[in-house]
């Protein structure tokens, strides 16, 4: 049995966008709320807050929180919804791609109206942007995920997903460089921003631009239909061969150790998301009003964990064939754990560096956010296809709605949740130990809850032979 390698990266074009849209959005979003709160809330910028009354900015982290976790409510109902309708969909280029299309280019034609907003201190027209993003993401994302376990026999999938993801962290990637070189700081911290509007505009310019080059190249490229029509006799060997418990159905109800295997892993992934998003959605506030250091810090921190996670990614497949999905994930979590303990001790270093007053950036912790995107990259690679391993073809678009129902779920309440814990403490320091907590918490639960079901022995190609006459 052969993952068709060529195949699985043109597929992951769809994830490119994904995470080249998320990356801009959640790199910058946070920091512009902030701003136009404490403009709102207290007469004057964040930047001037951050020097007058710094602990006040914290007071405004729960709105922020608010805003940012209505994208995942939305999602908590709508990425099952899609993924169900999706399922339940054949049109002459199949049953993902209408998704695709219509979401990518609705959010990319918005996407760039939020900064436009943002400048010129519309607080409703940037938020009901952002909403309009989200809906239309959220038709594409679930279909678009769908689309590898579609086309990938089950023992497969562990290898397809880290392929995928890695495209899907060049995407990221690429927000990030253009964070790096379009420093948000040097929007924020200046006093007449009247002629800076480039910085913020341009990322989401290119973000726009990238997405919808990449879902052509997807749709040019992968014609579903087809692709099922050619691999039909390899999807049915892959069901047979699948780790799980008990065979998958498209009758009757699901057998009971496959469901107690699929609330055990939604409930760990509820709590890692958990963790995880809390760090995404406050880390450029945490850069910027806690360490005091310049926002290209974070681009280069997001780019170093993103280039670990790239190597998690490209190592996990062969670590689960190993030892199996659970141990692998396992290994993931408490790897992430240790990182996020080190974080705890990290402290602002006040020495000034920048023009505005900035801090340098502490450099440990460059190393930390390469051990947690390593280890993070293990539990997302082998977390969903031990997800949608426990459903038949016909659901795949609704399994994949359940796994990320509970990432929503996670992402809807933590943004909230740590933000009141901010207004409550007066302390960014809480940001790492809420996060570890909850990680320790989820590997508890996936270590001593899931099964370490081993796929069946197939023989499989890999390196240059894996190429071979690919199409």
């Amino acid at each position: 049995m052969k993952l068709n390698v060529k195949r699985t990266c043109r597929i992951g074009f769809a994830f490119f966008g994904i995470l080249l849209l998320w990356q801009v959005y959640d790199s910058w979003c946070p920091t512009f709320l902030t701003d136009l709160f404490a403009n709102r809330m207290f007469g004057m910028t964040s930047a001037e807050l951050k020097l007058s009354d710094p602990d006040k900015i914290l007071n405004v982290q729960w709105l922020v929180g608010i805003i940012m976790a209505f994208d995942n409510l939305v999602a908590l109902f709508m990425l099952p919804l899609f993924g169900y309708m999706s399922d339940k969909t054949h049109t002459r280029i199949g049953k993902r791609m209408p998704y695709i299309l219509v979401g990518t280019f609705v959010a990319a034609v918005a996407f760039p109206f939020i900064p436009l907003f943002f400048h010129n201190g519309n607080v409703a027209g940037m938020i009901i942007t952002m909403g309009i993003v989200l809906i239309f993401m959220m038709m594409y994302r679930n279909p678009a995920v769908s689309l590898m376990p579609d086309i990938t026999p089950k023992p497969l999938r562990a290898r397809a997903n880290g392929i995928i993801n890695i495209m899907g962290y060049l995407g990221g990637g690429a927000a990030t460089i253009l964070g790096v070189f379009l420093k948000l700081s040097d929007y924020i911290n200046v006093t007449d921003r009247s002629s800076k509007m480039w910085i913020i505009e341009i990322p989401f310019l290119v973000a726009s631009l990238l997405m919808i080059v990449s879902v052509i190249v997807l749709f040019c490229s992968i014609k579903e239909n087809r692709i099922k029509e050619e691999i039909k006799d390899e999807l049915a060997e892959g069901e047979r061969l699948a780790a799980i418990a008990e065979p998958a159905t498209d009758e009757g109800p699901m057998p009971r150790a496959n469901r107690q295997m699929l609330l055990a892993i939604l409930g760990a992934e509820f709590l890692w998301f958990m963790s995880d998003n809390a760090i995404g959605t406050y880390i450029g506030n945490y850069v910027i009003y806690y360490l005091r250091a310049s926002s290209g810090a974070t681009m280069i921190l997001t780019l170093g964990g993103g280039l670990a996670s790239a190597v998690g990614f490209l190592v996990a497949g062969g670590i689960a064939e190993q030892i199996g999905r659970k141990w692998t994930v396992s290994s993931g979590l408490l790897l992430s754990f240790l990182a996020l303990l080190i974080m705890i001790v990290v402290r602002p270093t006040g020495m000034v560096v920048g023009e505005n007053g900035e801090y340098s950036f502490p450099a440990i912790l460059y190393g930390v956010w390469a051990m947690k995107g390593f280890g993070m990259a293990l539990v997302h690679n082998c977390s969903f296809p031990m997800v949608v391993e426990l459903c038949t073809s016909k659901q795949i678009g609704k399994f994949t709605g359940y796994y990320y129902a509970a990432s929503m779920a996670a992402q809807t309440v933590t943004p909230v949740l740590l933000g009141l814990i901010f207004v409550r403490t007066l302390a960014w320091g809480v940001l790492p130990v809420y996060s570890s907590v909850l990680i320790a918490f989820s590997a508890l639960v996936f270590i001593f809850l899931v099964r370490n079901i081993r796929i069946r022995k197939v023989a499989t190609t890999s390196g240059l032979e894996a190429f071979a006459e690919d199409d």
